[in-house]
């Protein structure tokens, strides 16, 4: 079951913020008096958690509001500048490999408003190539990851695993031939270097027919994303595109790999992402 963590976040900051005021209107300044008519000597006598319970402030009160301040903190930060995320398939391979743990980049495309993902502060647009996260389209409670294709206006097309964009062939070179776990089996691919303005990357196509093939026109206000590994990949080839207002950010950055629970973390894969 699908549940949304910037939701749940930003439910968890208002009721302790909410907690937070209330205190601060009703017990802190009992708390205030108190303190002012004690001896000095009893005053440094009380640790922080002591003087919190003067003046019959609730012991519930008290706990919640306490966490007030890391959850705005993580809340901010989260929203505004930086999230993580974890890579749960391999469409995006050779790029990005299940487990990896990457950082977004969340004011790149526009300072937003928390779960509404409005734009509040315009900044700059998403551009071709960029490696996207974004609120899946068909269930926006789900963070998708793809590379972006097709800007608003543009005319894409994936024919016998080619793509063009505009017309124009985007630049491909073969880099080798292997055998690796694209899920849930093992099978041949070919490994390509592409180009997609100033951006290379690495893809992943397999000897098998292509799963979809078409031409698309990408409408005002929305962007055509496809995942690196080319046909082991659900994205707008198949679902379609996604709105301006899901995109949540640009991936730049994988800190940290770990794909099964009961294994140890690595540092294997740290890095920009290209």
């Amino acid at each position: 079951m699908a549940f949304d963590f910037e939701l749940i976040l930003a439910a968890a900051f208002l009721i302790t913020g909410a907690f937070w005021v209330y205190d601060r209107i009703v017990y802190a300044p009992k708390r205030a008096l108190v303190l002012d008519s004690m001896p000095a000597e009893a005053k440094k006598a009380l640790n922080k958690e002591a003087q919190q319970r003067l003046a019959d402030t609730p012991k519930y009160v008290a706990e919640i509001k306490s966490f007030f301040v890391i959850i705005a903190v993580i809340f901010g930060l989260r929203s505004f500048v930086v999230e993580p995320f974890q890579i749960p398939s391999g469409s995006m391979l050779p790029t990005l490999e299940i487990g990896d743990f990457i950082l977004v980049n969340k004011f790149e495309y526009g300072v937003r408003l928390p779960v509404l993902n409005t734009t509040i502060i315009p900044t700059t647009t998403p551009s071709r190539g960029d490696v996207v996260v974004f609120k899946y389209p068909e269930n926006p409670s789900l963070n998708y990851i793809k590379r972006l294709i097709g800007l608003p206006g543009d005319k894409v097309s994936y024919r016998n695993k080619e793509l063009t964009v505009n017309g124009e062939p985007v630049d491909k070179e073969l880099l080798a031939k292997l055998s690796v776990s694209l899920n849930p089996s093992r099978e041949p691919v070919q490994v390509f270097k592409e180009s997609l303005g100033d951006v290379e990357f690495e893809t992943y196509n397999s000897y098998r027919n292509t799963p979809k093939e078409g031409e698309w026109t990408v409408p005002e206000g929305h962007y055509f994303v496809m995942g690196d590994n080319r046909d082991n990949s659900a994205d707008s080839r198949f679902w379609g595109y996604v709105p301006e207002e899901n995109m949540k950010g640009r991936a730049f950055y994988v800190w940290l790999y770990w794909n099964e629970f009961f294994s140890l973390p690595s540092f294997k894969h740290n890095g920009l992402i290209k």
